[in-house]
């Protein structure tokens, strides 16, 4: 079967297809329940008002909800629980603002748009719910799990896996330091097995979306030394306790497949965050590259006449998840400039930027073509600065939490950025407001480093 399936692959093409799907169930319940309650046709201008206000409103306010997060594994009746809950708020604005604005529209049509909205949209979720089980037991849409297990909580995890293929978790390997590995084996024949130990390996030698450490709690030490030994691993890791019930504070827990699991280390960019970001970069980026395409055309001729060469320079460096990509610079040294030193990390007072390089650096215009970057979805606009491969080897041993900053996309201005936290400045303090801003992302965080990087983050002492 297919390791990542074509829903996978075309996550934000779904998405707003599901939203497009719930707007035309919402369009109709309203059209139906005008014919059914007033009997004319075609609607009067307040109720066409009524019913855009209510799709504005809608698609307002489900972000809040998280209503197009990543639902995999979790209960029916949350999910369904959720949809009615936004659903019924965009019913109270919507009657806040007809009240405020004395728009005449009939109660009985409000009552049966309202009731036949939320069937409609809950029957919808129930239908998609139903698809994407079959499509997973199928084995399309797979998350690849490892669990390193430990006595009769891992065996639960990997029982209980196997036996909810509709929820497309596909445990791939077993690691355990238990003796006995013949229940296991029985169960999933196609699985690898082996030591802790060698789970580190595995890992990084294969596609995983997931770690699941499930181990009795008393094991805390072992715990600690498998994520030391994750430490460079961009996998989601969760941990799967083996008591159920209890409730733990300021921690994130979820439930899936009936286990209950808690979040060590999460990537926030998953489901409907990752597409909101999405949107925000392909807008802003498109947007921004329109608006600064003359400023762009001046500065790709003060390259090409400043020095031999081409106009860009494209660099390979490192983004979410570990992935390489090819990021886009106006050239600022010459051609050959790494010819003999390779690699250099970038100091004060070097001399190997041309003159009109050096300018473009110290008011980081040089960056300007990653906004091809973020269009294409390599990076992001808002997010941690990429690294080139050869340093991020070096820094992942050095520096603590270092590798977790690839949770998110790379970005072309960031937290760190704009606190003076770049150039050849303290990598660790770098590396902490990287992730903060990954623990505390959001839209309106975006927004305010935005503004902030037009204000404080092109000139800086640090760039060079």
């Amino acid at each position: 079967m297919q390791s990542i399936g074509f829903l996978r692959e075309h996550a934000l093409l779904f998405s707003w297809l599901l939203r497009a799907f719930d707007w035309i169930i919402i369009l109709l319940s309203a059209l139906i329940a005008h014919f059914l309650t007033l009997g004319t046709w075609p609607p009067k201008p307040q109720y066409i008002t009524a019913i855009v206000l209510a799709l504005a409103l809608f698609t307002a306010i489900t972000p809040s909800f998280n209503l197009y997060r990543n639902w995999r594994g979790s209960a029916k009746t949350h999910e369904l629980g959720t949809m009615i809950g936004a659903w019924a708020m965009v019913f109270l604005l919507l009657a806040l603002l007809t009240f405020v604005t004395k728009s005449d529209v009939s109660r009985s049509w409000a009552i049966a748009w309202c009731t036949l909205g939320a069937a409609g949209l809950v029957c919808g979720r129930l239908a998609l719910r139903s698809f994407l089980n079959k499509m997973r037991s199928l084995g399309y849409n797979q998350r690849h799990v490892v669990i390193l297990g430990a006595g009769n909580v891992g065996q639960q995890v990997a029982n209980t896996l196997s036996d909810s293929v509709e929820t497309g978790f596909r445990v791939n390997a077993f690691f355990t330091n238990d003796s006995d590995l013949s229940q296991i084996k029985n169960l999933l024949p196609h699985m690898e097995t082996g030591k802790i130990k060698e789970s580190f390996d595995y890992i990084s030698r294969h596609h995983v979306d997931q770690v699941w450490i499930a181990m009795p709690i008393s094991k805390v030490k072992q715990i600690q030394v498998i994520l030391k030994g994750l430490s460079h691993c961009t996998a989601d890791i969760r941990l799967v306790p083996d008591i159920f019930g209890f409730q733990l504070i300021n921690q994130s827990v979820s439930t899936v497949a009936g286990l209950p699991v808690v979040n060590l280390s999460l990537s926030p960019m998953d489901g409907a965050n990752r597409y909101i970001k999405a949107f925000e970069d392909k807008l802003l980026a498109a947007i921004i590259l329109l608006a600064i395409s003359p400023l762009l055309a001046i500065l790709a001729l003060g390259v090409k006449l400043s020095s031999p060469g081409p106009v860009f320079y494209r660099q390979e460096r490192v983004t979410w998840y570990g992935k390489s990509f090819y990021m886009y610079k106006f050239r600022s040294m010459p051609v050959n400039a790494e010819d003999n030193s390779g690699a250099v990390w970038a100091k004060a007072g070097e001399s190997r930027a041309t003159p009109f390089g050096a300018f473009l650096r110290k008011t980081s215009l040089d960056e300007l073509p990653q906004f091809w970057n973020v269009l294409k979805g390599d990076m992001s606009i808002v997010g941690p600065r990429p690294e080139r491969p050869v340093f991020v080897d070096k820094f992942k041993d050095e520096v603590p939490g270092y590798m977790q900053k690839h949770k998110v996309k790379a970005g072309i201005t960031g937290w760190a950025q704009i606190h003076g936290w770049r150039g050849d400045t303290d990598l660790t303090k770098r590396i902490e407001h990287d992730l903060h801003y990954i623990e505390n992302w959001s839209l309106w965080l975006d927004i305010k480093i935005i503004f902030m990087t037009i204000f404080k983050g092109f000139i800086n002492k640090n760039a060079y």
